[in-house]
């Protein structure tokens, strides 16, 4: 199976996307340059072709996103290689609507595991789709960050992006 990928710049930096006919493989949040993206993107992917045209306009969705804009991200996701915990975590995670937050506790509750709170987190860390799969909209059940995969002030700033858009729900942050 091939698998593409592409580079494109947005107001908070270079993204990247990895993908392949089956969907979104893989999802790198701002970074500096376009180096540093493609130093990311290549861990395990080697032999990526260079092809924005299979993303469609998830490019454009997400430096609209960054710029405050509510957009859909119903993309399909290539899951192969996951477990079904991790699969079922972030199909909850995606229900979480935009401008709101929910709880580890509450994932775990929605995959019918409600003690399973570290698990959750750790298949939240683990998440390769940021924003398409929003895990910066989960929080600690005191209402604090918890973690991010792309580091704690990157959580602020797409809750607070979020929590100022025009079209924002009311959230709990």
């Amino acid at each position: 199976m091939w698998v593409y990928y592409t580079l494109f710049e947005t107001e908070l930096g270079w993204m990247g996307l990895i993908g392949s006919a089956a969907g979104l493989r893989r999802t790198v949040l701002p970074q500096p340059s376009p180096e540093a993206v493609l130093d990311l993107l290549a861990r395990g992917l080697p032999k990526a072709i260079a092809d924005p045209s299979p993303f469609g306009d998830l490019p454009l969705r997400l430096r609209r996103y960054l710029a405050g804009e509510q957009v859909p991200f119903g993309d399909e996701l290539d899951l192969a290689g996951t477990t079904p915990f991790n699969r079922d975590v972030w199909q909850a995670t995606r229900l979480i609507p935009y401008g709101e937050t929910q709880s580890y506790s509450w994932i775990a509750q929605q995959i019918g595991r409600p003690k399973a709170l570290r698990a959750v987190g750790q298949a939240l860390a683990r998440n390769p789709f940021p924003i398409v799969v929003p895990c910066h909209r989960v929080l600690s059940k005191d209402g604090s960050l918890g973690g991010f995969s792309g580091g704690l002030e990157m959580k602020k700033h797409l809750l607070k992006l979020e929590s100022t858009s025009p079209m924002a729900h009311s959230g709990r942050y």
